[in-house]
């Protein structure tokens, strides 16, 4: 299965900052951007900073109330319910069309003529 492209970069993201489903979907529910993780990542060269899972943590409960999220999803789960979500819209879309299809030519054009 092929990946979106904003969600590989968290893919990258998470392998690169050793971070968990429940960090990378925190991080995204935040809004951050994956590309600029590095800025905030400690990587023990700067004490006075908390690690970037923890750092993560403080601002989603801060922001939400709670510690972690109450379903955690990998991307790739993510990925697999977008995909799935997107076939069954282009299925429906596809029935819709054909049954409009098949309406106009029992009943003739879909073109009125004016009178």
């Amino acid at each position: 299965m092929k990946v979106d492209q904003k969600l590989q970069a968290w893919i990258d993201a998470r392998k690169r900052h050793h971070l968990s489903h429940a960090h990378v979907q925190m991080a995204r529910e935040l809004g951050m951007n994956p590309k600029t993780l590095g800025k905030i990542d400690n990587h023990r060269q700067e004490p006075w900073k908390a690690p970037l899972p923890e750092f993560i943590e403080h601002l989603y409960e801060k922001r939400f109330g709670r510690t972690r999220p109450e379903e955690v999803l990998s991307i790739e789960e993510l990925a697999k319910r977008q995909s799935a979500a997107k076939a069954k819209k282009k299925a429906n879309k596809d029935q819709r069309r054909a049954a409009a299809a098949a309406d106009a030519a029992v009943h003739g054009s879909t073109t009125r003529e004016p009178e």
